[in-house]
């Protein structure tokens, strides 16, 4: 004879299963299926032409990898890739915290200009990429009428950055991903700021510790873990990162990055197996770099 909490708990497992088996569908239909599809594809010759055709048990072969890995652009926009989504996702994080900081205390308008702040995120990025161009545009932007010699921030002049010289363009485009999305860190750790004890800052007041001093050793430990969470996600999303630098620039002017690759080799020369062959080259070298990120983090945190 069953018991009768054993079968609650069936009862319960049911209900749950019926209760999210929409969602499931819907990430199988969405999400994985289209995944499994991309990575067989990725393991055939498929062109756009012949798509209709392609099977699951089709000749399979890593000629496409050799061909997107031999092509003379990939490494430069690997390494485009890499650049632009480490500086863009330090410059966003840090911006963020800044502007958490500076708008944590009570003042006339603060809700006003936090709303403000958010105007960046939630704005159409069609309309902010256009919006930029006709900024720095060289001829009438408004940008060049506050600099002695115009410059063509979108062209192929080359700048330095840290002692790198980097094309000017690539260094806009990252301009744009920090001011796009430091929002979104914004937020982050302003919630984070707010569930803060106020009792360790005014302690550390009454000890006499200057504001700098209740940055680093009160406020900045506390702050850790959000800020190890949104490196990670804007490292993710940043580095698969498309609409940005392809409504900018297109990917010319030295700012080509690997998703900009996987773009062309689908639209411009039709070749499905490539680019899905890029697509996945892209993703194994996201899941290298976030393991190796993550268990460097993982270390520190046990260190600590």
């Amino acid at each position: 004879m069953t018991a009768p909490g054993r079968t609650l708990r069936r009862q319960e497992a049911r209900a749950g299963l019926w209760l999210i088996s929409p969602t499931l569908v819907i990430t199988l239909v969405v999400v994985v299926v289209p995944l499994l599809w991309a990575v067989m594809m990725a393991f055939q010759d498929v062109r756009l032409i012949s798509v209709r055709r392609t099977g699951l048990f089709g000749h399979h072969t890593l000629e496409n990898f050799a061909y997107v890995v031999s092509q003379p652009g990939f490494w430069p926009a690997l390494a485009n890739t890499l650049f632009y989504t480490v500086a863009g996702t330090a410059g966003s994080v840090a911006a963020g915290l800044v502007a958490a900081l500076a708008l944590r205390d009570r003042f006339r308008g603060r809700t006003l200009v936090r709303a403000a702040i958010l105007i960046p995120y939630v704005a159409p990025v069609v309309a902010v990429a256009f919006l930029w161009e006709v900024m720095l545009n060289p001829q009438f932007g408004i940008v060049n009428t506050w600099l002695e010699r115009p410059i063509a921030f979108l062209s192929q002049a080359r700048g330095t950055f840290l002692g790198i010289e980097v094309p000017v363009a690539l260094l806009t485009v990252i301009a744009f991903e920090v001011w796009r999305y430091f929002p979104f860190a914004f937020l982050f750790v302003l919630a984070r700021l707010q569930a803060l004890p106020k009792d360790l800052e005014e302690a550390a007041v009454v000890d006499g510790a200057t504001p700098s001093q209740r940055f680093r050793y009160v406020v900045l430990p506390q702050l850790g873990r959000v800020i190890a969470l949104l490196a990670v996600l804007r490292f993710v999303f940043t580095f698969t990162k498309f609409d940005d630098v392809y409504l900018l620039t297109g990917g010319g002017a030295g700012t080509e990055v690997v998703s900009v690759r996987v773009f062309d080799l689908l639209t411009a020369r039709g070749d499905i197996g490539a680019s899905a062959a890029q697509a996945l080259v892209l993703a194994v070298a996201l899941v290298v770099l976030l393991v190796a990120y993550l268990r460097f983090h993982g270390r520190e945190a046990e260190g600590a």
